[in-house]
C-alpha cells in the first residue's frame, strides 16, 4: 500500500504544495545566509568524510580491494565472534509459578494434605507484604491427583514472579521420597511444566538397567548443569513394592484354561471386569461389572490362596495355577516406539540457552554413560525441545537461502543483469554482522536476549530492507552512465553524493522507529526485543558500510566488464 501511495498520492500532493509555495513567494525577498547549526555542521562533516573515502577508493584498483576486503573481513569476523547460542522459543515473563511434586506411590491423602499445609506455612508470611526481598503473593492453589501434586502461585508484582523459584525450591524438596521442581509457566508451554525443557529418553527392555542409567544421569546432570532442574517420568527408583502372580502354563492347560482366561479371573477378583452393558430407552448405558467382594481380597496372599472355578477340575486354588513373587518396581512403564522408556525432563537454568544445554547434555551422554550399559537394544537419546530446535535451525537456514534467491532473481529481472544484484547482495553479510552487534549490545546494556526463533525472523526481514540502500546507489549510477553519458567513476561519485542524504534519512528513521522495541520494557517485551535489536543493528551497520563498499564494488565490476568488452 505504501508503494502505491508513494508513486501516486505523494507526487500529486507535492505538486499542489509547489504551486501554493510559488504563489505565496511572488514578491522578491532578500536572502539572508544564516550560519550552520551544530547538527548541520556535523552532518556536512560526516557527508564529506564518506565522499572523500568513496573518491579515494575509486582512484586505484588496490584501494577498491582494500575497502572490499576490509569491510568484508570485519563483517565475517564479527559474525564468527558474536554468533550466539540459539534458543527455541522465548519463555515469556508470565506471572505464574508452577511447583510440581512427584510423590512416591501409595502416599495417602492425609500425607498429601500435610505436604500442602507445610507449603502453605512456608508461604503464609508473604501473602500481605514483601518479606526478606520476596514479593507479596497475590493468589495460590494446591492440587493433588494420582501420582502428581501441583502447587501454583501468582505475584502481586507481575514482573517479579521468577523470584519465587529459589524461594520455593528448598521446601518442595524437603519431603522424603518426593521429587520437586519449580518453574515459571511459559507462554508457549504445552502441558504441565513442559515449556523450556529437554527430554532424555532412556529406552530398552531391561527396566532395572533403565533405572540404573536414569539414576546415574540424574546425579550427573544436577552436578554438571548448575541450576538445572530434573524431573523423572515416571521414576528412576525400583523401590516400590510390587507383587507378581506368574501363571503356570502347564497347570493351566491341565484344568482347561490359558493365560488370558487366568488374567480375566484375576481381574474379576481384584477391580472387577466389564462383561456387558445395560441400556434403557432414552437413558445412558450402564456397565455391568463382575467382581468379588472387596473384603474377601485384601492382600496379594489372599488373592493367591483364593479358589477359582476351572472348566475341567472344578474349584482349584490360584496357588496351584501360578507362582507369587514379591519384588520391587516403578509406578508405571512408559513406551516410546514400542520400547520401555524412562524420561528425564531437564529444565536448564535461565542463564543457559537451549543449544548450549543440548551440547552439554550430548557431551554427558557420550562421556558418562558406559558403552557396556548400552547393549541389547538399550538406547539413550535427546528428545523434546532438542528435536524441535534442530528442526527449526534447519528450516530457518533454508528460509534464509530462499529469501536471498528470490531477492537476487527479482533484482536480476529489474536490472536486466546477473552481475549488479551481486553488488547489492554483498551488503547482506554486513547487515548480518550488524544484527549480531545489535543483539550483543542489547544483552550488555538492556536485558538478556537469546537468539530464538522470533529473533531469527529479524534476519529474514533484514535481508529485504538493507538491499534498498545499495539499490539506490547502483540504480542511480547506471542512470548517470546511460542518460547523462558520464564515465563510470564520475557516475558512481555523483550517484553516491546525490543518494547520501536519502540513505541516511531512510535508515535513521527506520532505526529510531525500531528503538522503542528494544529499549522500552514491559510485559511481552522479550518477544519483540530480539527482533528489534537485529533490525536496528543491521540497518545502522549496513548503512555505514554500504556507502563505502557499494561504490568500490560497483566500479570494480564496471571496470572488469569494460575490459572484457574492449578485448572482444
Amino acid at each position: 500500500f505504501s508503494l502505491f501511495v508513494s508513486i501516486s498520492v505523494i507526487p500529486m500532493f507535492w505538486t499542489q504544495l509547489i504551486k501554493l509555495s510559488s504563489s505565496s513567494h511572488d514578491k522578491e525577498y532578500e536572502v539572508v545566509q544564516k550560519p550552520d547549526s551544530f547538527l548541520v555542521s556535523m552532518a556536512k562533516k560526516i557527508a564529506s568524510f564518506f565522499m572523500n573515502t568513496v573518491i579515494w577508493s575509486l582512484q586505484r584498483r588496490m584501494n577498491q580491494f582494500i575497502i572490499i576486503l576490509l569491510m568484508g573481513s570485519i563483517s565475517i569476523i564479527t559474525i564468527m565472534l558474536l554468533f550466539p547460542k540459539m534458543e527455541y522459543l522465548p519463555q515469556g515473563n508470565q506471572n505464574l509459578i508452577m511447583n510440581i511434586l512427584i510423590p512416591p506411590p501409595g502416599l495417602s491423602e492425609n500425607e498429601k494434605k500435610d505436604i500442602g499445609h507445610k507449603i502453605y506455612e512456608h508461604m503464609k508470611p508473604h501473602y500481605k507484604e514483601e518479606v526478606d526481598g520476596i514479593p507479596p503473593i497475590a493468589n495460590s492453589f494446591y492440587v493433588s491427583f494420582g501420582d502428581l501434586i501441583i502447587q501454583g502461585m501468582i505475584s502481586k508484582e507481575e514482573t517479579r514472579a521468577t523470584e519465587y523459584i529459589p524461594f520455593m525450591m528448598p521446601v518442595i524438596n524437603s519431603f522424603p521420597g518426593v521429587f520437586g521442581i519449580s518453574l515459571q509457566s511459559g507462554v508457549f508451554e504445552q502441558g504441565i511444566g513442559e515449556g523450556r525443557n529437554i527430554d532424555i529418553d532412556i529406552s530398552g527392555q531391561d527396566i532395572s538397567k533403565l533405572t540404573q542409567i536414569g539414576g546415574m544421569l540424574f546425579g550427573i546432570i544436577l552436578q554438571e548443569l548448575k541450576g538445572a532442574q530434573v524431573r523423572p517420568i515416571p521414576s528412576i527408583e525400583l523401590l516400590f513394592p510390587e507383587a507378581l502372580i506368574i501363571p503356570d502354563r502347564n497347570a493351566l492347560v491341565n484344568v482347561g484354561m490359558n493365560s488370558r482366561s487366568f488374567g480375566f479371573t484375576a481381574d474379576v477378583l481384584l477391580d472387577g471386569r466389564k462383561i456387558s452393558e445395560y441400556t434403557q430407552d432414552g437413558e445412558k448405558s450402564i456397565d455391568i461389572i463382575l467382581k468379588s467382594q472387596d473384603a474377601l481380597i485384601n492382600s496379594p496372599e489372599a488373592l493367591y490362596l483364593t479358589q477359582v472355578a476351572t472348566p475341567k477340575a472344578g474349584l482349584v486354588p490360584m496357588s496351584e495355577l501360578s507362582q507369587l513373587k514379591h519384588t520391587t518396581g516403578i509406578t508405571k512403564i512408559r513406551h516410546v516406539e514400542g520400547k520401555r522408556t524412562i524420561t528425564l525432563q531437564v529444565t536448564p537454568p535461565t542463564s543457559m540457552t537451549l543449544e548450549e544445554s543440548v551440547e552439554k547434555l550430548e557431551a554427558i551422554l557420550q562421556e558418562k554413560v558406559p558403552k557396556s550399559m548400552l547393549e541389547n537394544g538399550t538406547t539413550v537419546r535427546l528428545a523434546g525441545k532438542a528435536d524441535k530446535l534442530a528442526q527449526t535451525i534447519e528450516s530457518m537456514k533454508w528460509n534464509l537461502v530462499f529469501a536471498l534467491a528470490i531477492i537476487y532473481l527479482l533484482m536480476s529481472a529489474l536490472f536486466g543483469s546477473f552481475v549488479y544484484p551481486l553488488v547489492i547482495l554483498f551488503t547482506v553479510p554486513m547487515a548480518t554482522a550488524g544484527g549480531f552487534i545489535g543483539l550483543k549490545l542489547t544483552n550488555m546494556f538492556v536485558a538478556p536476549q537469546p537468539l530464538d526463533v522470533l529473533t531469527m525472523l529479524g534476519f529474514i526481514i533484514l535481508i529485504g530492507i538493507v538491499v534498498n540502500n545499495a539499490i539506490l546507489i547502483v540504480h542511480q549510477s547506471l542512470n548517470n552512465i546511460r542518460s547523462q553519458a558520464m564515465n563510470s567513476k564520475e557516475a558512481i561519485v555523483e550517484a553516491t553524493r546525490s543518494r547520501l542524504r536519502p540513505i541516511f534519512m531512510s535508515s535513521l528513521t527506520s532505526v529510531f522507529g525500531m528503538l522503542p522495541l528494544v529499549l522500552i520494557p514491559g510485559p511481552g517485551s522479550e518477544f519483540y526485543r530480539g527482533l528489534g535489536s537485529v533490525i536496528t543493528g543491521g540497518l545502522a551497520f549496513s548503512m555505514l558500510f554500504t556507502i563505502l563498499v557499494t561504490p568500490a564494488l560497483m566500479y570494480l565490476m564496471l571496470s572488469i566488464s569494460s575490459q572484457k568488452q574492449t578485448e572482444i
